[in-house]
């Protein structure tokens, strides 16, 4: 009997042996990875929005004292930076989560009229802000769920706001969020002279020295300048937020409570296996089979079963992006693409799954002595 038809030729024909069984437990590996390469994929889409805020205006540097939410700079700060000579713009930022109606909560942000963030903006119809004014500007995906235009009013926690612009922006995260002055913001948000964070555009790097360095010397000389306070590169930014670190936990959570329940579903299926098959083991083991060679095919099932789930998961996870990328509420977070780095995470996953389910099935499979085995009923 060759050694091909000894692990795969029999890991396979057992799995097509109890097909209604294989199919449900592919299902349930499927399902689970499926949750993880959709939910990954959509928290990827997410920040991926997050960075292109920062690099549509252009944003080198973000100077914070705090964390991402919980950021608290004194306005003067901004003066301080403009007077760097590696510094080339500095614009103090607000943003806030706010409720905007019982039904629709948006991104608020704060900036100065001449802010260098506008620079990601393309106004379709109105004109921008004035700064000491209770003006706001929407971005088009939320002003179409408000249903405002230009000259229409809107109350924000109580005051009233003039709409003086529709505009559309580089990221989905703005399209969907309101700009007004920052010291209308700060009014807003009890932050009298306080900012969430100083944006930072840089003067080119000179010739001769790498963009990385430059950034890292830049960071030091304005934390020197204004000890307290972190000098964030944008690319960082953008990755380590608490939006992100919280679409990345979710993602995580919920798709390991999925493969869970999809490992489960494989070890019931390998124990019932091994159940069903300890006369056929010991069979095996009589023809000269040695324990590593029972626990190889024990195992060799597991991993094809995990491999199976997690191509069958990959495609639902695919397709679901797909279905998001096409839904008006979610069209403009979510990439229908699917990285491979991703696929190749869950299949990883999916194989590992396989094994870890197969392990204490394989363990007894091997322990059987081929004596009691041809015994058993």
């Amino acid at each position: 009997m060759g050694n091909s038809l000894s692990l795969s030729g029999f890991a396979f024909k057992n799995l097509r042996r109890r097909r209604l069984r294989t199919l449900l437990t592919l299902g349930g590996i499927g399902m689970g990875v499926g949750a993880f390469v959709g939910l990954v994929g959509f928290s990827s889409a997410f920040a991926q929005q997050w960075r292109r805020i920062y690099s549509s205006s252009g944003t080198d540097i973000a100077v914070i004292r705090g964390s991402f939410l919980n950021s608290s700079l004194d306005e003067s700060a901004a003066a301080k930076l403009r007077s760097l000579p590696v510094v080339a713009q500095a614009s103090p930022t607000i943003f806030n989560l706010m409720d905007l109606t019982p039904d629709v909560n948006a991104l608020v942000y704060g900036w100065k009229a001449n802010a260098f963030q506008f620079d990601s903006l393309e106004i379709l119809s109105g004109r921008r802000f004035r700064d000491g004014r209770s003006e706001v500007m929407l971005g088009d995906v939320l002003a179409q769920d408000l249903k405002k235009k230009p000259g229409d009013t809107m109350e924000i926690q109580g005051s009233r706001f003039r709409v003086v612009a529709i505009y559309h922006g580089a990221s989905a995260l703005e399209a969907d969020a309101l700009v007004m002055p920052v010291d209308q913001l700060q009014q807003l948000s009890s932050m009298q002279g306080e900012v969430s964070t100083v944006d930072l555009r840089l003067r080119p790097a000179p010739r001769g020295e790498s963009e990385e360095h430059y950034v890292k010397q830049a960071q030091a000389e304005i934390e020197a300048a204004l000890p307290g306070v972190r000098a964030v590169p944008a690319a960082e930014r953008a990755s380590d937020n608490q939006f992100v670190k919280l679409a990345d936990a979710s993602a995580w959570g919920t798709s390991s409570l999925a493969l869970l329940i999809g490992i489960v579903g494989i070890a019931n299926t390998m124990v019932m296996s091994v159940y069903e098959r300890t006369r056929e083991i010991g069979t095996l083991r009589a023809l000269g089979w040695k324990r590593a060679q029972i626990l190889a095919l024990i195992e060799l099932e597991a991993a094809a079963l995990g491999l199976g789930g997690g191509i069958l998961g990959i495609g639902l996870g695919w397709g679901a992006l797909r279905l998001l990328a096409t839904l008006p509420k979610t069209a403009s977070l979510v990439s229908a693409s699917l990285g491979w780095a991703v696929a190749a995470e869950a299949l990883g996953i999916a194989v590992l799954a396989g094994l870890i389910a197969g392990a204490l099935p394989a363990w007894r499979a091997g322990r059987l002595s081929p004596v009691n085995a041809l015994r058993h009923g």
